[in-house]
């Protein structure tokens, strides 16, 4: 079946959307253009994956998501069990074993001329797309290129707190465009005091002095960066979670990005340096594997009913 035929066979097979009580292929979703969480970025969301037919940490990822909204004072206007189930029906009518679905709570709409948050109502979207990859899964074996970005620093988190996923991207766009001009992949930013944080949509991971170290400030709390630290705990792997200057990252013996969006992606460059012998390491790649094989553990996992949609 070419892809035309199986777009006509199902609307949806390209990616479902929810939107106002009603699901739409995604191509026809759209969004109110005065919506705050799209004019102001006032909003908090979270991504899920589905890999093999199955969710992964689906209610780790639904908690983090109304944490966050409780921290910025958002009241989502449906429970965590209609939003839960929202996304399960757009990947079942999507069809799709691999996606990537993503539930956004926003302030909503405000009336004429309104400008007090506390007066709108608070409006849910929710998709679900083909899984994305930051890191193409070919690639990963070989690890990619980072760069520590040196013109750019992230938004301080006693600004944005980075612990409520969000859309405020200025930094981390900034950052990208840094790691291609410097023939790099993706950046990986410091804070303004030296520190590493994060990158476009990833934690950072260092195997430094034979302990993986992982930054405890200013970064999203990642549900793969959980499970890492998880499975290193499982193996006897010393984790450190805390500061991370970025002068240490140059003499790690490993280094690797984590993110729903491509799981474990090993580092091969840093600033156009080989980290350790320019390979992933065996550390990287072992924890890349558990990861992948706890996402068809019935523990971690719930299984997508692909049956006629209701």
């Amino acid at each position: 079946m070419t892809g035309q035929d199986a777009q006509a066979a199902n609307p949806f097979a390209a990616g479902c959307a929810w939107i106002d009580g009603q699901y739409l292929p995604v191509a026809e979703a759209r969004i109110p253009i005065l919506d705050t969480g799209f004019v102001r970025s006032d909003l908090s969301y979270d991504v899920v994956a589905v890999w093999e037919g199955r969710f992964f940490r689906l209610d780790d990822h639904l908690d983090r998501l109304f944490a966050g909204c409780r921290r910025i004072r958002l009241t989502p206007p449906l429970t965590q069990a209609e939003i839960r189930e929202i996304l399960i029906g757009t990947v079942r009518r999507s069809g799709l074993r691999e996606a990537y679905v993503e539930a956004i709570v926003t302030r909503g709409v405000p009336e004429p001329g309104v400008r007090d948050p506390r007066r709108l109502t608070p409006r849910v979207y929710a998709y679900a797309i083909p899984y994305v990859w930051i890191v193409p899964s070919e690639q990963q074996p070989r690890g990619t290129d980072v760069v520590i970005t040196r013109g750019t620093r992230r938004i301080p988190p006693t600004a944005v707190d980075p612990t409520v996923k969000n859309f405020h991207w200025g930094d981390l766009t900034r950052g990208l465009f840094e790691a291609y001009d410097r023939g790099a992949a993706l950046p990986i930013l410091p804070g303004e005091d030296g520190l590493i944080t994060e990158g476009p949509g990833f934690n950072v991971f260092a195997l430094i002095d034979g302990v993986l170290r992982t930054p405890g400030h200013g970064v999203l709390e990642g549900i793969t960066r959980r499970t890492v630290i998880e499975i290193a705990g499982q193996d006897g792997l010393p984790v450190a979670v805390g500061d991370l200057p970025a002068d240490d990252l140059y003499r790690a013996a490993e280094l690797f990005l984590t993110s729903t969006a491509g799981g474990v992606m090993p580092v091969a460059t840093l600033d156009g340096q080989p980290v350790g012998d320019g390979r992933p390491g065996p550390v990287a790649m072992k924890i890349r594997d558990r990861y992948w094989e706890l996402h068809r553990d019935p523990r971690y996992t719930l299984e997508v009913d692909y049956g006629e949609a209701g």
